[in-house]
């Protein structure tokens, strides 16, 4: 099968997963106990025929089934409605947001690929030595701990104790401002953790593999510097399983945001969800949950045909 055919019928099969997706989506946010209009008229004193207008508006007046079909249509098409809270458009309120997770979430894999590779390689190539066994405390620590305990350790120590990150995010400052950066590093950190864990002992375990095999041996007995034997064949065999893992990773980057964002008052799409689930938004919640679905989706698509271009046969 070519590459091409592999990939149209990898993308036929996500077009059923994104509609479950959806309908799984919309299902979970209806099922969250309490009436969007009951919040509101604790705040404020409406009479019956204005909250009929607002039932009427965002068509909660409607059977269930009539809502998901208007949100999925409208969804296609980007417009995900206005929030009940604000009444801004959603798909304004999550661009707002959005890029400051995107850069958590580029820092978080760029420290993932810059710690895991290496410290893998150099765990296997020294393998069974103090190197690795240190190696494998820290992985069994980055996976083990959980990373608002992990976010709220670093905060203490190296924001409150050492003073060398600031302690909330600086306001009125775009997101690739210095000072935003800067911030967003301990974020980063957290969330990358425990992928770079997960990414450094895969990768530890994949070149142990290969450098027990025969062109190995046989790549030395021609008297191949040992740096070329690594670099240029073990590495680059090894790197196949650990590419697709990596992209994988990166929709648990996404989703591990949510959490991340509140121990850090972070502005991303994941402290905006939160924030919107305790005030019963439900146009916010299912945009913001839909794409962190579709995020996921898309990652594992894209790993899929990444380890298919590394590695031909999976595609029969």
């Amino acid at each position: 099968m070519s590459l091409q055919r592999f990939v149209l019928k990898r993308g036929l099969i996500t077009i059923p997963l994104l509609l479950g997706i959806s309908l799984l989506t919309f299902g979970m946010v209806h099922a969250i106990p309490g009436d969007p209009i009951d919040f509101i008229t604790l705040f404020t004193d409406l009479d019956p025929q204005t909250e009929m207008e607002i039932r009427a508006e965002y068509g909660l007046d409607q059977p269930v089934y009539i809502q998901y079909i208007d949100w999925v249509t409208s969804a296609a098409t980007g417009d995900f409605g206005r929030s009940i809270i604000t009444r801004d458009p959603v798909i304004d309120e999550i661009m707002t947001r959005l890029p400051y997770t995107l850069v958590m979430g580029i820092m978080a894999f760029g420290v993932t690929l810059i710690t895991a590779i290496p410290t893998g390689v150099i765990a296997a190539y020294y393998r069974n030595t103090k190197i690795d066994q240190a190696s494998r405390v820290f992985a069994l620590l980055g996976i083990a701990i959980p990373n608002f305990l992990l976010g709220l350790l670093l905060l203490l120590v190296f924001a409150s104790w050492l003073d060398l990150f600031p302690i909330l995010p600086p306001t009125d400052q775009g997101i690739l401002s210095y000072d935003m950066l800067v911030y967003t590093l301990l974020p980063a950190i957290t969330i990358g953790t425990g992928s770079t864990a997960l990414l450094m002992r895969l990768m530890r375990s994949s070149m142990v593999e290969e450098l027990d095999k025969d062109y190995v041996r046989t790549a030395r007995a021609k008297g191949l510097p040992e740096r070329t034997v690594v670099r240029k064949h073990v590495l680059r065999n090894s790197l196949i399983s650990v590419v697709t893992v990596a992209a994988i990773q990166v929709a648990f980057i996404i989703s591990g945001s949510v959490v991340v964002e509140i121990v850090f008052s972070y502005p991303g799409i994941g402290r905006l969800l939160v924030n919107r689930v305790g005030n019963r938004d439900f146009p916010v919640i299912q945009a913001i949950v839909l794409l962190i679905g579709v995020a996921v989706i898309l990652a594992n698509f894209l790993a899929d045909v990444l380890y298919a271009y590394l590695d031909p046969r999976i595609r029969y």
